[in-house]
């Protein structure tokens, strides 16, 4: 498994990691010696990033984490990144204080079991919090004081992740960039790359479009995102599916899948296409077997993709996806 520097972290990690998102919930129901085995399965393959939050499943997936670290010890060389902000009820700006900081990450930090988090991140805050000098005076508080060795943000918008990218302790930006969310190459990757700061792409797969298994009939439990969140109701819609439209999503994704290479698989070249592009640092899909999280990791060995690959995807991009995604975010 190849490497990269997480940004202004200074560490080293492998360029698939994986999203401990549905460890926690919303994604059905994962039993945790389930979790365990997907975790294991991943560090296993070379996998030592891996990225959750305070509220996966109110804490069970960090707590997982935990064990893992417990059980595989400092000499596997994982880096965990984890999120706080959303616990706040109403989730508003004005919660986002050094109090509240504390008190997220000492919970974090009880749930992992470690004396300091590696990197801790803003959890899609409102957009206004990006701007404030308070937010990151609080944000060094926490390095000042070892709770945490490193923070970065969660962003939903461009326009969010550049003014993140501008702000001189901001070790990573952690966005949504997929074959179907295209936008941040423009502009975010760029200006990441020019200020050293590392990017995480989220949502590789685009909610399960970009393996290429899903059509009209395909049905999501009750509990899982992808059915209760599809129009927006509970969080942003383009954390689910990536927000482009289900029919329109899975027509795409078969015409994306003819261009799968031989011997692999369509969310291998998906994840390939991201860990080919300039700024990336590491990707972050989720696995719900063991078997998904061998497999994921397993596009780190693909062949870059090469051009007439490249160029029939950002085909697809612009004849099918564009105009659903591209000024939203």
């Amino acid at each position: 498994m190849d490497t990269r520097v997480l940004g202004r972290t200074g560490l080293p990690v492998s360029v698939v990691g994986l999203g401990c998102w549905q460890l926690g919930a919303d994604w059905g129901d994962v039993s945790p010696d389930r979790a365990m085995e997907i975790l294991h399965a991943a560090v296993d393959a070379g996998v030592t990033f891996l990225d959750t939050a305070d509220v996966y499943g109110d804490g069970r997936s960090e707590q997982l984490i935990g064990r893992l670290l417990a059980e595989r010890g400092p000499q596997a060389g994982l880096t965990v990144a984890t999120k706080m902000g959303r616990r706040a009820s109403p989730h508003a700006a004005e919660a986002y204080t050094l109090d509240a900081f504390r008190a997220w990450t000492d919970r974090s930090r009880a749930n992992l079991g470690v004396d300091t988090l590696d990197l801790v991140q803003l959890h899609c805050p409102p957009s206004e919090v990006f701007g404030r000098d308070a937010t990151y005076d609080a944000l060094d508080v926490l390095v000042e004081e070892g709770r945490v060795a490193a923070y970065g943000v969660s962003v939903e918008t461009v326009d969010e992740a550049l003014t993140a990218i501008a702000r001189p302790g901001v070790a990573t930006v952690q966005i949504i960039l997929n074959v179907f969310r295209r936008k941040p190459l423009e502009r975010v990757l760029p200006a990441a790359v020019a200020a050293g700061v590392g990017i995480i792409a989220r949502v590789p797969l685009a909610s399960g479009l970009l393996t290429g298994k899903f059509d009209a009939s395909t049905t999501f439990a009750a509990d899982d995102h992808r059915l209760y969140n599809r129009a927006g109701a509970f969080f942003d819609v383009g954390e689910t599916f990536a927000g482009v439209p289900y029919d329109v999503g899975v027509a795409a994704a078969q015409e994306v899948a003819r261009f799968t290479p031989a011997g692999a698989t369509t969310a291998q070249l998906a994840l390939r296409w991201i860990i080919d592009q300039p700024g990336v640092t590491t990707v972050i899909p989720g696995a719900s077997r063991p078997e998904q999280a061998l497999a994921n990791a397993g596009a780190a060995a693909l062949a870059p993709l090469d051009d007439a690959v490249l160029d029939a995807l950002r085909a697809v991009y612009d004849a099918r996806i564009r105009g659903h995604v591209h000024a939203r975010w």
